[in-house]
């Protein structure tokens, strides 16, 4: 059940509906079983034998937590998580990999992934590990443990959600109000336009250039690679305020999990700016406890290096995305090397310039099916190769959406005197100017909505 479709937002209807009544006749805790029971079965619409998967990971997680005083049960809590991660997103990749070092044909048996598992899995790991550090203290309420694992708004494709920063809500008075709806439907529109809007519209374009590179000229091939940039943002981002604005009609609060990220002057801010619930989990859970900075400067680098290459292996079982992961790796170190240095503003818009066009390259990485693939789309570039010569219409709308948005935003906040910090153009909607501005975006949105099946690009993860 993609958000992008009719049937979540008649499911999200009932579920809103059915909060807000429930608040106003039952206790909490029925409110608590019936968006769990919601949450299970937005899981169950894509394939309810994986619900017990799901159950499982939480009465491991639940378990170990509540004897994180033993080594036993701690060690436990990690690894069941892990084997279940390994085994579903990693057998295939695995088998592959040892039939190509033999030279023989991969066995028949293939593993189906399971919708979100690298999401909820990490959630997982995250609280049990908090509360063996000390961080949170276990939770002896199943039903809320198991909510925050399951919630429905960030549970296939993020973003994770830390149990420190979602439990305790679960505590306070959270209620379905007026304002809410307000702020959090026109975030969640906000991100269903720069879906079925934008990514979609640009994925054609992106998919018809992958799928046969030698067949186009090589300054096409430089605006699908753009293309494919400004995709994958408007894809994943648009689903994070998606989920952001769900959580937040509901009464609850997500962190965002994009911050302008193309506006970065290096690698190192790009990743504090995108993906910035992955980036930070990375860092909390794999790049500390690995030494971080704190065993010299080498180890600093072999560290960088190593949390990115799993980084990469995170997002697909590939070794293309092991290669991406440590390509981004290598800019990190080569980042801290360089160091902080003060430029003026022409310098700093040229670093922004080279930091997306390197993104962009290792985005192609990303994006193709295998190395060789990447390789004819560098080679049909670096060659100046001739071939069909075709001006997308919807990349020059997508990259003009991003600049506007991004002036905006910059604009925004220079007049509360803060830095950027994100775009949600949240409008007031009791002026006729809000409502305006409000309805001609969903006008826009129901004229221009790319129709076709096109499921977004993080679900595969």
């Amino acid at each position: 059940m993609s958000f992008a479709s009719v049937h979540f937002l008649i499911f999200f209807g009932i579920v809103l509906a059915g909060t807000a009544l429930i608040e106003r006749r039952f206790p909490r805790r029925v409110k608590e079983c019936f968006l769990l029971l919601a949450s299970y079965f937005f899981y169950a619409y894509w394939d309810w034998r994986f619900c017990a998967l799901l159950l499982f990971v939480t009465a491991t997680s639940y378990c170990s937590a509540k004897r994180s005083e033993s080594k036993a049960a701690f060690v436990a809590g990690i690894v069941a998580p892990l084997i279940v991660l390994g085994f579903f997103k990693y057998f295939n990749f695995f088998l592959a990999s040892v039939a190509a070092v033999i030279g023989r044909e991969p066995g028949a048996l293939r593993i189906i992934l399971p919708v979100g598992i690298s999401f909820y899995t990490f959630q997982a790991l995250s609280y049990v590990i908090d509360v063996r550090r000390g961080k949170l203290a276990a939770e002896h309420d199943f039903i809320k443990l198991a909510l925050y694992i399951s919630f429905f708004p960030q549970l296939v494709a993020g973003p994770i959600v830390r149990a420190v920063h979602f439990l305790p809500q679960l505590y306070e008075e959270r209620r379905v109000t007026v304002e809410n709806i307000k702020w959090g439907i026109q975030v969640f529109a906000f991100g269903l336009f720069k879906k079925i809007v934008l990514a979609d519209h640009l994925s054609v374009f992106v998919d018809d250039v992958y799928a046969a590179p030698p067949a186009f000229h090589w300054a096409t091939i430089v605006l699908a690679a753009v293309s494919y940039s400004m995709q994958i943002y408007f894809d994943f981002s648009g689903y994070s305020d998606m989920a952001i604005g769900c959580a937040k009609c509901l009464g609850y609060d997500f962190h965002k999990n994009f911050d302008l990220p193309y506006i970065s002057q290096n690698v190192t801010e790009f990743w504090r700016r995108w993906h910035i619930s992955l980036s930070g989990w990375l860092k909390e859970y794999l790049y500390i406890p690995l030494g971080g900075n704190r065993r010299g400067e080498h180890r600093r680098y072999v560290n960088l290096f190593l949390t990115m290459l799993l980084g990469g292996l995170w997002h697909g079982a590939d070794w293309t995305f092991v290669f991406w992961g440590g390509l981004n790796g290598l800019a990190l170190c080569l980042d801290k090397a360089a160091g902080k240095k003060g430029i003026a503003l022409p310098g700093r818009l040229l670093r922004v310039f080279g930091t997306f066009a390197f993104i962009t390259f290792t985005w192609i990485f990303f994006r193709a099916d295998s190395f060789a693939a990447a390789w004819t789309v560098i080679r049909g570039v670096i060659s100046l190769q001739d071939g069909i010569r075709q001006p997308f219409f919807w990349s020059f709308v997508g990259l003009a959406f991003l600049l506007i948005g991004t002036v905006a935003a910059d604009r925004k906040a220079a007049k509360k005197g803060e830095k950027v910090s994100g775009f949600y153009p949240v409008l007031d909607l009791n002026s006729i100017w809000g409502l305006t501005l409000f309805f001609t975006e969903i006008g826009l949105i129901l004229a221009l909505a790319y129709t076709g099946e096109n499921p977004f690009v993080y679900f595969q993860f």
